[in-house]
């Protein structure tokens, strides 16, 4: 891949992880709950809720901001743009679709028709593969 363009993708991810660091330090002061939110059940569960959300994005946020730690290690090591199951470049499109890819279309294509015949197919994504796989 050229240099320039690795560059593009390098500011793209260092923007987006600024961007994710801010968004939880934002998040996190949220998470704290006024005494005054609670008057009665109904006031409790909506909070609940809030908070249940605010969770479920943080959560997801982390799991990007991981991805986005992985790329940047990628461009580092100079595989950036690489599939990880062939070995093949991944086509420039695909990347500005989704820069956080490490897979070529095909490779996606073959790991998604691969998910959707098996009962992990089925667990919740947001989860991540890790925490999936402790918790099965």
């Amino acid at each position: 891949m050229r240099k320039d363009v690795l560059r593009k993708f390098q500011k793209i991810f260092e923007a987006q992880r600024k961007t994710i660091l801010f968004n939880d330090r934002v998040i996190r002061e949220d998470f704290s709950v006024n005494h005054d939110d609670r008057f009665d059940e109904i006031d409790q569960a909506t909070t609940d809720v809030e908070q249940a959300m605010r969770m479920r994005l943080c959560n997801r946020e982390i799991l990007y901001l991981k991805k986005v730690d992985e790329a940047l290690k990628r461009i580092e090591d100079g595989t950036f743009g690489e599939c990880t199951e062939c070995g093949e470049d991944i086509e420039v499109r695909r990347l500005e679709a989704r820069p956080t890819a490490n897979l070529c279309v095909g490779c996606k294509e073959d790991q998604e028709r691969r998910e959707i015949l098996t009962a992990a197919g089925r667990k919740h994504k947001s989860l991540g593969e890790a925490f999936s796989k402790k918790f099965a």
